[in-house]
């Protein structure tokens, strides 16, 4: 039986810890070696296929109607000067004080759910392709909408920092749901997928801090509860004394939600883990998948000698289950 995210599933807490991601060492009959290889090249060979044909960006849209709270102009950012080791090209904009979002429709249209993408970037910087528009890519297979979002960044270092993000990412839900009709979207299958910095605030949003500002107009009436939640290596979400941050308030309310990390994350796997064991602890949908290697930044990209390159199909699995689409033909 299909599962559906949504309260009524939540009750049945189903969880899963990395299923699929060790199948080539119980399957002993053949040459394991060999399956190994095979299996890496088919997960790099998929992934470097949706890299090479991205996801076609649409509007680009303003997420508030004047200033951002708290802001005194309107800077949509630049991009820095890229890194001669990024192989391909990683974009990094920092100096955003009026957030945008980009809009990746998938071809041969909509199913319905969409998704708003919160790169990382220490808080600095956005990362809008390498954990934007590529993560797009794979969401848009399934029939997916994804909305990138180049939330306001900071030049005071990352404490705190989450603020304006959590703001810029509780407003843009908002104005998704508000315009759905917009997108052929339906307003109660409108996810988060958030990366490292994004990821801590992605891990803010998802539980019960409550409102981040002040309603600005008609459509902060709405919700801004996401239905459902994709956390792909939260960037320092736990202290050395393996705490949570007291913002993280997870609850029963919380959205069924899906975990990526490494255990080799200098960041740590750690702060995963807690989220996890609190989602359980609530009784929310959560599944969570710690890799061996892979290390952190990795976006939607294979990195040579780990298979932390096949989490997304890992995603693409819960997804369906959950009920939010299959892959196009």
């Amino acid at each position: 039986m299909e599962r559906k995210f949504g309260p009524v599933s939540r009750s049945l807490a189903k969880t899963q810890t990395i299923p699929n991601d060790q199948t080539v060492m119980t399957d002993l009959p053949q040459s394991i070696p060999a399956r190994i290889c095979a299996l890496a090249l088919s997960a790099i060979g998929s992934i470097l296929l949706l890299l090479a044909m991205p996801a076609q960006a649409g509007d680009v849209i303003p997420i508030w109607p004047k200033l951002a709270p708290g802001e005194t102009d309107q800077k949509t950012g630049a991009a820095l000067p890229s890194r001669e080791q990024d192989k391909p090209t990683i974009t990094r904009i920092k100096d955003i004080t009026s957030p945008t979002m980009e809009v990746f429709a998938p071809e041969g249209g909509a199913n319905g759910a969409a998704v708003l993408i919160l790169p990382g970037g220490g808080f600095g910087y956005v990362v809008p392709d390498l954990e934007g528009s590529e993560a797009g890519a794979v969401f848009n297979q399934l029939g997916i909408t994804a909305f990138v979002l180049h939330y306001r960044t900071s030049s005071n270092g990352p404490d705190g920092a989450w603020r304006k993000p959590l703001q810029d990412s509780q407003r843009a839900i908002r104005y998704i749901r508000a315009n759905a009709d917009r997108w052929n979207l339906d307003p109660a299958k409108i996810g988060l997928l958030a990366f490292s910095a994004g990821g801590q605030v992605g891990a803010i949003h998802i539980g019960d801090f409550g409102d981040a500002y002040e309603p600005a107009d008609e459509t902060d009436k709405l919700s801004a509860r996401p239905d459902f939640a994709l956390l792909v290596y939260p960037w320092r979400v736990s202290d050395n004394a393996g705490n949570l941050m007291p913002e993280i308030k997870i609850s029963a309310n919380s959205p069924p939600t899906f975990l990526v990390h490494t255990h080799d994350d200098a960041s740590s796997s750690v702060g995963s883990a807690l989220i996890y064991a609190d989602l359980k602890k609530s009784k929310v949908e959560a599944e969570l998948h710690v890799y061996h290697n892979g290390g952190h930044g990795y976006g939607v990209r294979p990195r040579a000698g780990s298979n932390i390159g096949t989490w997304t199909d890992r995603a693409i699995d819960w997804l369906r289950e959950g009920g939010l689409g299959s892959r196009q033909k």
